[in-house]
């Protein structure tokens, strides 16, 4: 009977994966936005290994995108999923301010 409730114990399923959306607005190589492009993979990677989405956005090649985001300073990531949508502008060097901005760390 052990046997039983072990199996039942282990078919149940997990919960669902949070997928986050991440968009990351640069200016073309620049030192600040290739340091933002590589801190943000680094963190991802570490904290949200196969549950993100990163969009890597040039202004100087669709600025329609920018502008239709209402861009004010680079580089800038917006977390669009899950809900609330955060701004958070920089090379995004400092992971603890950047987990607090994604909701991975109590503020």
């Amino acid at each position: 009977m052990q046997k039983k409730e072990e199996q039942q114990l282990n078919s149940r399923p997990s919960a669902p994966k949070v997928e986050f959306v991440l968009r990351l607005f640069v200016t073309g190589a620049s030192p600040n936005s290739v340091r933002a492009i590589a801190n943000l993979k680094e963190l991802c990677e570490e904290y949200l290994p196969g549950q993100y989405s990163l969009e890597v956005i040039d202004v100087y090649q669709e600025a329609s995108v920018a502008q239709q985001e209402q861009i004010v300073a680079l580089p800038l990531l917006i977390k669009k999923s899950p809900f609330p949508e955060r701004r958070m502008i920089g090379d995004l060097s400092d992971t603890d301010k950047v987990l607090k901005g994604l909701g991975l760390k109590a503020h």
